[in-house]
């Protein structure tokens, strides 16, 4: 028998959600296309999230008065609205400075180790390191082109973003032209938590290859203390001695630290 249309109650339609902006738009899909009845969605779901308002509040902050407005957990929180869109991500900021220790020490951490903070997955530890790399190549090109030696803040400043937080030694050595502009920067070893092999015949080769008349060399040290030990030091004179033999002159030895560096020059220890 043929029936009549049926009609559509005001109750089996879904509510009017008010649109939000793109970046915070909701989770919920396109409705598919099973045959069951769509269920009004609960009205809880259907509210702004307190923390939308607090988000608005935060940006206002930043657009009026720029970062000297905000704590570095508020910074970071910024940078996780974008990466997390749907959750409140002032706990996640606070737990990731609180684990590292400050926001140098977040975009330092290893990927690995950001995901076992509550909140952080592999894709946001991803984006965290990626952010991590951009700011290093900035710091870097700012050195390219440039006379290293008159420009020592910049070279410190790059070094201790790409060294300063690594939990492993790393042994680094700035190559240099005869107008002691960078030719190259290497990272020629790296070893355990409080030692690096170090091969001076190496280092004088690549300097060879490279054409470089003179170098800078970097290490660091995951205590945190750039205190120099025995072992840095003869090391250093080791390849000075090398070096000079082949006219390459070492100008310096910096040891980085997590809260500072030490210039082996600086000291007179070379």
């Amino acid at each position: 028998m043929a029936k009549g249309p049926v009609s559509r109650s005001s109750d089996d339609e879904l509510p009017f959600e008010e649109p939000v902006a793109a970046d915070e738009r909701s989770f919920f899909g396109q409705p598919g296309k099973s045959s069951a009845p769509r269920t009004a969605l609960p009205a809880s779901l259907g509210v702004q999230e307190h923390y939308h308002g607090h988000r608005e509040r935060l940006r206002d902050r930043f657009r009026e008065h720029g970062d000297t407005a905000l704590a570095d957990y508020e910074i970071l929180e910024l940078l996780l609205f974008r990466l997390i869109p749907r959750r409140d991500t002032k706990p996640i900021a606070k737990a990731l400075i609180e684990r590292f220790g400050s926001l140098a020490g977040v975009f330092g951490a290893p990927a690995a180790l950001l995901t076992e903070v509550k909140g952080v997955g592999e894709a946001v530890a991803l984006d965290l390191k990626l952010i991590s790399t951009v700011a290093h190549r900035t710091l870097k090109s700012e050195l390219r082109s440039k006379q290293v030696l008159s420009s020592w803040s910049s070279v410190i400043q790059y070094c201790h973003a790409a060294m300063a937080h690594e939990t492993r030694e790393q042994f680094r050595i700035l190559f240099l032209d005869k107008r002691n502009v960078l030719i190259a920067d290497e990272v020629q070893g790296r070893g355990t938590v409080d030692h690096t092999p170090v091969y001076p015949r190496e280092v004088v080769k690549r300097a060879l290859e490279l054409s470089a008349t003179a170098m800078i060399l970097v290490h660091n040290h995951p205590s945190g203390d750039p205190t120099p030990s025995r072992a840095d030091i003869e090391m250093t004179k080791v390849i000075i001695d090398a070096a000079k033999a082949l006219d390459i002159t070492v100008h310096d030895h910096v040891i980085i630290g997590k809260d500072g560096h030490v210039s082996l020059k600086g000291l007179k220890l070379i």
